[in-house]
């Protein structure tokens, strides 16, 4: 997977139509979000343990890990590494280089982000699913909404890979992306979330993960054999090149690929004991802090001495790398937890709540809207006598002060849209 830096002006009507035509939701209420975690108010569970029963507070750091993620997915991450070579400073080119992905193995921040994606995906499932089910719902209309939520994400999610889309040449058509993977992963985390308790979940993470490990080193792939992790021999490009049709992102390969969703979604299955552990009205805050940090840390050294073996590369997705930034995903709601919810310092987290709050809106926004475009028609006046290495920076900001202006303004108009 790439999260690409830029992204091209798209057809608006177009896409305005596709998503009338999908169904897609649009409320006006402050509730109204991607993937509904604000319901935390609201929740009580017939799933889980009876402690869950009670409804529990508003948990702010879910919003503001939401919209930290997609404000660098939509300029943040962009920006920093556009300061690389610009400030003469050693340590600031060190950080931008955290924001470019490793050619194959390996690790750098920019790799965290989409793995964050899924799961603060998998940490809203708990309250929305409790949700449906105190509303009377079944489980087979929850397993409905949860199967049409994905194809609206997978329909979506194909016409941001491929807008303009070559509806006439769809070998060139790539299937496979994002919103595809969340999608996927947001149905399978759904019926295992409606059928296991906290302990089956963690099982089934535990088996998926050796799973994956098993079938990457035993099966043989024709021509290099078992084992082989390179781009061209590894067994997800053999699946991907015979299976999977239409364009690949790799050539020949998709890291977004079939087999690689089997790790990813391990990610939105994490998320979901999270969220559930926020449900849990016997234990304190304090208690909650120490259990995140504690798997946290348990799943950071898992993943950094199984990559001894089994390298941590976000293009195959290894186990190694899942457990990494599943760790570290864990780690970071324990720090935004202990800050916003424990001590009280909630004023700043307004900027990322305002992001976090239409996620899915800034996603596709960002395709189809050259906010660089217009940072450079409304700021360059201001900073075209700056030396020119600065330019791209200064027009980066601009497009993030944009993006940031275009979401404030949806916010104060409670215009949110969701699937």
């Amino acid at each position: 997977m790439s999260l690409e830096r830029g992204r091209s002006l798209g057809d608006d009507c177009w896409f305005g139509k596709a998503v009338l035509r999908l169904s897609v939701k649009l409320e006006r209420r402050p509730e109204a979000v991607m993937d509904e975690p604000e319901e935390v108010m609201e929740m009580s569970s017939s799933i889980a343990d009876p402690a869950l029963k009670q409804p529990a507070a508003r948990v702010l750091s879910i919003d503001t890990l939401r919209g930290l993620d997609m404000l660098m997915i939509t300029g943040l991450g962009s920006l920093i590494f556009l300061l690389h070579g610009v400030t003469g400073r050693p340590w600031v080119d060190a950080l931008a280089m955290q924001f470019e992905h490793p050619q194959w193995n390996g690790f750098a921040f920019y790799d965290f982000i989409f793995p964050l994606f899924l799961f603060v995906a998998g940490l809203s499932l708990p309250f929305s699913l409790n949700k449906g089910l105190e509303q009377g719902l079944s489980k087979t209309t929850l397993y409905k909404k949860a199967f049409r939520r994905m194809l609206i994400l997978v329909a979506l999610g194909i016409l941001d890979k491929n807008a303009p889309v070559p509806i006439f040449d769809w070998p060139q058509i790539r299937i496979v992306g994002v919103l595809q993977r969340i999608g996927f992963a947001g149905f399978i985390t759904t019926i295992l979330y409606l059928n296991f308790g906290a302990r089956g979940r963690a099982f089934w993470i535990a088996g998926l993960l050796l799973f994956y490990y098993a079938v990457m080193f035993l099966v043989p792939v024709p021509g290099f054999g078992a084992g082989n992790l390179s781009l061209e021999g590894c067994l997800n490009g053999w699946i991907d090149r015979h299976f999977l049709p239409g364009r690949l992102l790799q050539g020949n390969y998709d890291e977004n690929g079939i087999l690689t969703q089997v790790p990813a979604l391990c990610l939105t299955v994490m998320g979901s004991l999270a969220g559930d552990l926020f449900r849990n009205r016997s234990l304190s805050q304090r208690a909650k802090l120490g259990r995140l940090l504690l798997w946290g840390a348990g799943c950071l050294g898992i993943g950094l001495v199984w990559s001894l073996h089994f390298p941590i590369n976000k293009h195959l997705w290894t186990s190694s790398f899942i457990m990494l930034t599943g760790g570290m995903a864990l780690l970071s709601l324990g720090l935004l937890y202990w800050i916003i919810d424990i001590l009280g310092y909630r004023r700043w987290t307004f900027v990322f709540t305002v992001v976090g709050m239409n996620s899915l809106t800034i996603y596709m926004a960002y395709r189809f809207i050259d906010f660089g475009f217009t940072s450079n028609l409304l700021f360059k006046g201001v900073y075209q006598s700056s030396p020119e290495k600065w330019h791209p920076v200064f027009e980066g900001t601009g497009a993030l002060v944009l993006v940031w202006v275009f979401l404030y303004v949806l916010y104060r108009l409670k215009v949110f849209i969701k699937v």
